[in-house]
C-alpha cells in the first residue's frame, strides 16, 4: 500500500511506531462478519487487501448498506468512540486486515500528532462521502443512484490498486439494491438501463464497469482528485 501513489508518505518515527503498533494481521472469508453491530471489540483495523462493507439492519431484516471498504479503510474506530460498535462490517471477498489494540490510541494521539490528525481526516472522509452518499438516495434518480454508485466504486477502487484489467465490481445486485434504497426488482431495471447504454455489464463475478466516465457523467458526479491520503 505504501508504494501507491494514492497514499501519503509516513516519516520514518510515523512507521516505526505504527510497525510497533500493529499486532498481528487477519484474514477474513467473503460473507464472514468482521464487527457485529452492538459488540464491543478490542480492536481496530485498517484494510490492507480485499473489498468489504458497512450495514446496518432493521428488526425485520431490512439491511442499509452505508459504505464499502477497500485497503486504507479504517475499520473499528467508532467501537473506540461510542463503546460498542454502530454498525457491522462484512467482507464482500477474502480480505486481509492490519490488526491494532485498541487500548494502545491513546499513545498515538500522545505521541504522535501528525497521525492523529491523520485518524481525524479519515473520519472526516468517511462524514463527507456519507454526505454524498446521502444526497443522492435522497434526490438522484433511480439510475442516477446506480450510476454514481458503480462510478465511486470503481474511482476509489482503481486509486487503491483493485481494478485491474477486467475485474469485476465484487457486488451482486442485492447489494446495489440495499445500497440504493430500491426494490430488487427496480434495481434490475435500473442496472439494465446502463448496460444498454454500454456503461456496465454483469457478470457471476459482479459488475464489470466499461465506461466510468459516462457512469459519472450520467450521476452528474465528479471524482474527488486531491492530493494523497493517509492511512493508519
Amino acid at each position: 500500500m505504501r508504494g501507491l501513489t494514492h497514499f501519503r508518505d509516513f516519516t520514518p518515527p510515523e512507521l516505526d511506531f505504527v510497525s510497533r503498533f500493529k499486532t498481528g494481521e487477519l484474514s477474513v472469508e467473503p460473507g464472514a462478519i468482521v464487527l457485529m453491530e452492538g459488540s464491543h471489540s478490542a480492536h481496530l483495523y485498517t484494510v490492507l487487501e480485499g473489498w468489504g462493507f458497512r450495514y446496518k439492519t432493521l428488526e425485520d431484516g431490512r439491511r442499509q448498506i452505508l459504505n464499502y471498504l477497500m485497503p486504507g479503510d479504517l475499520v473499528g474506530l467508532q467501537g473506540t468512540v461510542m463503546g460498542e460498535m454502530q454498525h457491522s462490517i462484512e467482507a464482500l471477498s477474502p480480505v486481509t486486515l492490519c490488526v491494532f489494540e485498541r487500548g494502545r490510541l491513546h499513545s498515538l494521539f500522545a505521541d504522535h500528532p501528525s497521525l492523529a490528525y491523520d485518524i481525524t481526516w479519515i473520519a472526516a472522509s468517511e462524514e463527507r462521502m456519507l454526505d454524498s452518499h446521502l444526497l443522492s438516495v435522497g434526490r438522484r434518480t433511480a439510475l442516477e443512484r446506480a450510476a454514481y454508485l458503480l462510478a465511486f466504486l470503481y474511482d476509489k477502487a482503481v486509486r487503491v490498486g483493485l481494478m485491474e484489467k477486467d475485474m469485476a465490481i465484487p457486488v451482486t445486485q442485492q447489494h446495489v439494491a440495499d445500497t440504493l434504497g430500491l426494490s430488487i426488482v427496480h434495481t434490475n431495471k435500473t442496472l439494465r438501463k446502463l448496460a444498454d447504454r454500454d456503461f456496465i455489464r454483469w457478470t457471476d463475478k459482479g459488475c464489470l464497469v466499461l465506461d466510468h466516465v459516462g457512469l459519472a457523467q450520467a450521476a452528474g458526479w465528479h471524482p474527488d482528485n486531491r492530493g494523497a491520503r493517509p492511512f493508519i
